[in-house]
């Protein structure tokens, strides 16, 4: 087949690509080192390449010849050597441990500059065209926070919106909602635009020592969607990993007794919405997207019954009898919740206030919290991308992959959350990345464009490739074969054309 001519720009993709480093092997497939791939279309032509990010902690692994950098699901004694209390002492000493910028879950674009990133306070500045490694950037040393998320979302304005959690600064744990700007003023040339960082908002942790974990969060024309879920970091028990000799994700734990909260920031006063919404326990990663109607918000999420797929990751459980072994125990299911931001205040208790034809509800309690319950839109896709100039606005088309009994997506999906309909492209041994959308220069409707997804083949003797189906039909346009081994990724954006810094430049 052929791919569109006016596909002119960067498909940039980040995700593990080493898990062994000299006699040593990372316990979880997440933790792996990142290896950014691109590829490039120019006039109808595809150039592939891939390329290692060249962060602190790979450059230490590589010159060590075995991880001594810990990664969540690996722990590393650095220095076998070091007596060991003197270690201790020194990670007692900061409660939070120096984090890798192993940076290997998503691209992130910061005004005309692009960025590999992950969930810790580091990003690292890379060269979108050769995949050079830049500089690092520590966000904490701008603003308080320890971990962020790699799902940032960007503003008509150019302004980058993501949120992070800072631990126990000056007695409190709070969530904060910050920005990038996309540039800086002319007369400070010289400054980085993370000097001029500012936090949006701060929402305070239910609990000192235990903050939700979140993998994403959602955004609407006027308001900014948080849900902080029962799935929690254990503040102590991460101080004290390192001497008890296990890892930071055991650190994380699921409380299927506790609720799950929703918080909704107005994006102009910078205030969060006083009252109280909540729903039934549950672990989500992905948000899908958000949007306003009738004085209601709605949002679609993918959520889990428990925590099961994290561990699922673990290398050991990815072995010879993966199909066999590694069932999922709870489908991800796209939940559409629906939350009367402006309500009758004298409605009864017990009454539904949702005011638009939907199944979900949101019922008034005895003490003025709303109990959310959802629509179930589909089960089995994850990895959820959309049109992104319809972010924050009503929607119709999610394009995700599918999983259904395992982790590892086997088809690439197309589902319409306004008639609940579902196209599928897939083929046996294939395992699709990813899908992500591309508008065509010209759209007139929400699917006008193509979707693009790298796939791995069972058989390492069958060459991988990138494939490209009509964003309208799901019919396959083309597909670029790729004369090398490529990686299982997670996420990456298109950068166009005319995004990309000439060299001159």
């Amino acid at each position: 087949g052929e791919f569109p001519t006016w596909l002119q720009g960067v498909l940039l993709r980040n995700g593990p690509g080493m898990h062994t480093i000299g006699d040593t092997k990372y316990n979880h497939w997440f933790d792996g080192l990142a290896l950014l791939h691109s590829f490039t279309f120019k006039n109808g032509e595809v150039y592939y390449r891939s390329k290692y990010l060249r962060s602190d902690t790979y450059n230490y692994n590589v010159e060590a010849n075995r991880i001594v950098v810990s990664e969540f699901g690996t722990m590393a004694y650095p220095d076998p050597c070091k007596n060991i209390f003197a270690k201790a002492f020194s990670y007692l000493s900061h409660t939070i441990p120096e984090f890798t910028d192993n940076c290997l879950i998503n691209v992130m674009k910061t005004g005309d500059d692009f960025y590999a990133t992950s969930e810790t306070n580091f990003i690292r500045k890379i060269n979108p065209q050769t995949l050079e490694t830049l500089e690092k950037v520590d966000y904490s040393k701008y603003i308080a926070v320890n971990v962020t998320t790699s799902h940032p979302h960007y503003d008509s304005a150019g302004n980058v919106l993501n949120m992070g959690t800072s631990i126990v600064d000056k007695g409190k744990t709070k969530y904060i909602l910050f920005k990038i700007p996309p540039s800086v003023p002319e007369k400070e040339k010289k400054k980085s635009v993370f000097k001029h960082m500012e936090v949006v908002c701060s929402i305070p942790s239910r609990s000192l020592l235990h903050p939700s974990y979140y993998h994403s969060f959602g955004i609407t024309e006027n308001y900014i969607v948080f849900i902080e879920q029962p799935f929690k970091l254990d503040i102590v028990k991460m101080a004290t990993a390192y001497i008890r000799g296990v890892n930071w994700a055991s650190c994380l734990a699921y409380h299927k007794e506790d609720k799950t909260w929703f918080h909704f920031i107005d994006r102009k006063t910078k205030k969060e919405v006083s009252t109280k919404f909540y729903t039934d326990a549950m672990v989500l990663f992905h948000h899908i997207n958000a949007y306003e109607e009738d004085g209601h918000i709605i949002f679609d999420i993918i959520a889990y019954a428990d925590n099961s797929l994290y561990d699922m990751f673990y290398l050991k459980n990815l072995c010879e009898n993966f199909e066999d072994n590694n069932k999922l125990t709870s489908v991800p299911t796209s939940k559409r919740f629906v939350v009367p931001l402006q309500y009758d205040k004298d409605a009864e208790v017990g009454s539904n206030l949702v005011t638009l034809p939907s199944t979900a509800t949101a019922v008034k309690e005895k003490d003025d919290s709303i109990y959310c319950q959802p629509e179930i839109l589909c089960e089995g896709i994850e990895l959820p991308r959309i049109n992104y100039d319809y972010n924050g606005k009503k929607y119709k088309y999610v394009f995700a992959t599918e999983v259904r009994w395992s982790p590892v997506p086997t088809k690439i999906a197309k589902f319409n959350v306004q008639t609940k309909e579902m196209l599928y492209w897939g083929e046996d041994h294939c395992w699709p990345s990813e899908p992500i959308f591309v508008p065509s220069p010209d759209a007139r409707e929400e699917d006008d464009g193509i979707v693009l997804t790298c796939v791995v083949k069972s058989d390492p003797k069958e060459a991988p490739f990138l494939l490209a189906l009509d964003g309208k039909t799901f019919k396959e346009l083309g597909r670029a074969t790729v004369d090398a081994e490529m990686h299982l990724d997670l996420h990456g954006m298109f950068i166009p054309e005319k995004d990309l810094k000439t060299e001159t430049e």
